[in-house]
């Protein structure tokens, strides 16, 4: 058996008084950046391109989307007593606490309202997403690992990790398989998928293959990841992840057989 120790990461990279720089943030800033650059890359390489101007005002659009979504969401899904307590603690960035489906309806209105007014393609803009949003969502797990939240169920699988902080038993390192199969895995078939015609000239294809593919991957890590603790598990053996990672399955393969029969061809 192998059983790994987990590091002992100080949270905070660097401080100025009360000013601190922490991997947490780092790694929203780090993921969003790469993430403009690959749409940027993308949206040069098809027929009648966006702007560069157009791109990074939708970036601040989509930023915006994000962080307000992502954190409105954590309160609303995670810990919607705390909020009611104390309203302030929604400003409480510097603790954690992002959800990932807050953050998707989030950019998801983001670019409705920045399609509408732009008179730009939701669908295209929605494509460039989810083929970058992959980067940031690997960021965003090691930050967890740094963080040593969102951590794993105890197992005797052969392979685990003990995190110190929590406790001495033998766990999954869920953050990383998340890492792994959330960003790695996705954002490498999302470029594979690029080569085959239909996703090229479908708008929209990219997107319901993100949803299918993140919901199952998110549904199925988190049977191996610790339920939230102020939450545990929400209906029967179910957690909050997972219900709210199955309509992305469903809306996702509804969308690619409606998209491949009714979406705009690329031109």
């Amino acid at each position: 058996m192998i059983t790994l120790i987990h590091p002992s990461i100080d949270p905070v990279i660097v401080s100025f008084g009360q000013l601190s720089i922490r991997w947490y943030g780092l790694s929203y800033v780090i993921g969003l950046i790469l993430g403009l650059l690959l749409i940027k890359k993308l949206n040069n390489k098809v027929p009648n391109p966006l702007t560069n101007k157009t791109i990074d005002d939708f970036f601040i659009w989509a930023t915006l989307g994000v962080i307000i979504g992502g954190r409105l969401g954590y309160i609303l899904f995670y810990q919607i007593e705390i909020i009611l307590e104390n309203p302030l603690y929604i400003f409480y960035l510097w603790r954690g606490g992002m959800s990932f489906h807050g953050g998707l309806i989030g950019i998801i209105i983001s670019m409705l309202v920045f399609s509408y007014y732009k008179k730009v393609s939701f669908f295209y803009l929605s494509d460039l997403v989810s083929t970058a949003a992959p980067i940031g969502i690997f960021f965003g797990r090691i930050a967890n690992f740094i963080n040593v939240e969102l951590y794993g169920r105890v197992t005797s699988f052969p392979f685990a990790m003990i995190f110190p902080t929590v406790d001495n038993e033998r766990r999954h390192p869920s953050q990383i398989y998340e890492a792994i199969f959330e960003g790695l895995i996705i954002f490498t078939i999302l470029i594979a998928l690029n080569k085959f015609t239909i996703f090229r000239q479908r708008i929209g294809l990219n997107t319901s293959a993100f949803l299918v593919m993140y919901g199952i991957f998110r549904f199925i890590i988190e049977y191996l990841r610790e339920p939230d603790t102020q939450l545990g598990y929400v209906i029967s053996n179910f957690t909050m992840g997972q219900l709210l990672s199955a309509p992305m399955i469903l809306v996702g393969i509804c969308m690619y057989f409606i998209l491949t029969k009714y979406s705009v061809i690329r031109k």
